[in-house]
């Protein structure tokens, strides 16, 4: 069997989080890093480490030719992408393959069609999956059109980008008198950010939940659910909480959903970890595809903590063909107890959530039962305004939701951190809102709540 070496196309506790899985198994692993990142825990924690550019990301780790090219001259085998960054590139993907390297994650045909937010609404229609009400390939040059696609669909209704993703080229739109005016804004960002100003309208659903399935294909048409997570807790189309299993949706519904995300994974024969995202209506307790994440998501711990996979470790052993499959069935797979993300930033919530980069003076970490905490910075990093400001992730479990709930909150209550801002006390606030404990979430909860949630000012440096 020929000597496998693994590469990990990412940086911060992502790049960690695979180190750890790899070592488990035996596999050396490489890091790449920038300027910026040049004494990282990522670099320390590796057996190898390369330079790859200077701190910009587009100059290092959106590089995909000099990633690659470490890549060919270490003797790579494996490149685990992470999220962000390469993880949906799909040109990145063929490159890898072309050059002999296991891109670990779906084919590039599959990630291109999921990254395609209408062609993917096709795919989940002929998967039977449910889809909002849309009118596709709307255009701000031709208003008349535009308007009369709009009543059809119906107010409220989102702009939304065809292309990228993460919460970028989202517009609500209440009314025809801001209909044109945020079609052609939404136009001119998705052709800036991502090369295609191709835009689509959806109906909106106010106050709705975030659910998506984790999911995992073999390539050959089959594929598994590990269950949902509820990710409604958001600012900005950014997650803040996560959690499984989803509070207060009917166990049918949910049922249903997995069903639906497992259908479409056949359909387009995915190959490994992926999540289909959904939101949920609570008054009428329906569900519509959102989109399909074609990697691992930030909030993959949730679904380890409840499941006991590890789903990174899944991802590299399918990757070398180990016959993931005859394992992850799914009858093997079993949910236990509940379990709560929270991502920790470097930011200051009373600012809109503004990154606030800085050094970590000082970091404790807490010591509670059923506490996992995923994180790539010790005291003396710092903190760039290079890249996303995440600092750590911190997981609880408990055997029901109360318990996980007190577990983070006693760990973030332990957490001791200095020297920069952050939203520790804003999550404390969350997690202690009357509303919260209720289970009553959805994606405009810190909206709804926020005279009560921005009410004590921010956590500031020590």
């Amino acid at each position: 069997m020929t000597e496998q070496k693994l590469l990990i196309a990412n940086r911060g506790e992502i790049a960690c989080r695979v180190i750890r899985s790899a070592k488990a198994l035996g596999i050396p692993t490489v890091a790449v890093y920038s300027e910026a990142d040049a004494e990282s825990q990522h670099v320390k924690a590796a057996d190898e480490a390369f330079l790859i550019g200077p701190s910009k990301a587009a100059e290092s780790y959106l590089d995909a030719e000099k990633v690659l090219r470490v890549a060919k001259e270490n003797g790579v085998t494996l490149v685990h992408p992470g999220y962000g960054f390469l993880s949906e590139n799909t040109d990145f993907s063929d490159a890898c393959a072309a050059a002999g390297i296991t891109f670990i994650g779906p084919t590039a045909e599959v990630i291109k069609a999921m990254g395609d937010k209408q062609r993917s609404r096709h795919l989940a229609i002929k998967a039977g999956v449910p889809v909002q009400p849309a009118a596709e390939n709307v255009t701000a040059e031709d208003p008349e059109a535009l308007i009369n696609a709009a009543r059809v669909v119906g107010y409220p209704l989102l702009v939304k980008a065809s292309a990228g993703g993460g919460g970028i080229g989202l517009k609500p739109v209440h009314s025809p008198a801001d209909l044109v005016e945020a079609v052609a804004a939404t136009q001119r960002m998705a052709e800036r950010a991502f090369g295609d100003g191709t835009v689509f309208l959806e109906k909106l659903i106010e106050s709705a939940r975030h659910i998506e399935v984790q999911v995992f294909g073999f390539g050959n048409g089959e594929a598994v659910h590990l269950f949902e997570r509820d990710c409604s807790i958001q600012r900005r189309y950014q997650k803040v909480l996560e959690e499984s299993p989803a509070p207060n949706v009917p166990s049918d519904v949910l049922a249903h959903m997995a069903e639906a995300a497992v259908n479409l994974a056949k359909l387009c024969r995915y190959d490994g970890a992926g999540t289909v995202e959904f939101l949920y209506d609570d008054k009428s307790k329906s569900y519509f595809f959102l989109e399909m994440n074609t990697r691992i998501q930030v909030e993959h711990p949730v679904t380890e903590a409840v499941t006991g996979v590890d789903l990174v470790e899944a991802q590299i052993r399918h990757a070398l063909g180990e016959g993931v499959e005859a394992e992850l069935t799914q009858q093997s797979i079993q949910r236990n107890g509940h379990a709560i993300e929270a991502r920790l930033y470097a930011e200051s919530p009373e600012k809109k959530f503004m990154p606030a980069p800085g050094l970590i003076e000082a970091l404790e970490m807490p010591q509670v039962e059923g506490v996992r905490i995923d994180g790539g910075f010790v005291a003396g990093d710092r903190i760039t305004p290079f890249y996303d400001p995440m600092i750590m992730k911190i997981i609880a479990h408990g055997k029901d939701r109360a318990e996980a709930v007190s577990r983070l909150q006693k760990a973030l209550t332990e957490l001791k951190i200095s020297g920069l801002k952050t939203n520790r006390q804003f999550l404390l606030r969350v997690l202690a809102e009357p509303a919260y404990l209720e289970a009553k979430v959805h994606t405009r909860f810190i909206d709804e709540h926020s005279e009560s949630l921005f009410a004590v000012a921010a956590e500031q440096p020590a």
